[in-house]
């Protein structure tokens, strides 16, 4: 089991920033990839900026070039840092772990997400 608390969500003004952590716990071994996900209000939950095995980053084109997505192994933490933000940034965001739990089964696990909101 791995177990997923995210923290940093908030209010913020359009153009300010904030930064989500995700901190890790568990069965932390043999994970291929984590990254943040979001669901706005009656919208589909969608990728945001996920790492995955190999280290490549990728990121939405909404987000690219405001939002950063970057990982302390030694804290088993990963951060999004979010500037330059839009309403439409407003969203439910999710932290996420993909591991492998024997060969050839993966399973995704999700953090309980945090709320954005973006307004003036």
């Amino acid at each position: 089991q791995v177990h997923l608390v995210e923290s940093g969500g908030g209010l913020v003004q359009p153009g300010g920033s904030l930064r989500l952590s995700c901190a890790a716990s568990g069965s932390i071994s043999r994970l291929n990839a984590m990254g943040w996900y979001r669901q706005a209000p009656g919208k589909q939950r969608e990728l945001v900026a996920t790492i995955t095995s190999g280290d490549s980053t990728n990121y939405a084109d909404s987000v690219k070039g405001r939002f950063t997505f970057s990982s302390d192994n030694a804290k088993n933490t990963i951060y999004l840092q979010m500037n330059s933000m839009k309403p439409e940034d407003t969203a439910v965001y999710y932290c996420n772990a993909v591991r492998l739990e024997r060969v050839g089964i993966r399973r995704n696990y999700w953090g309980q997400g945090t709320q954005v909101t973006v307004s003036s």
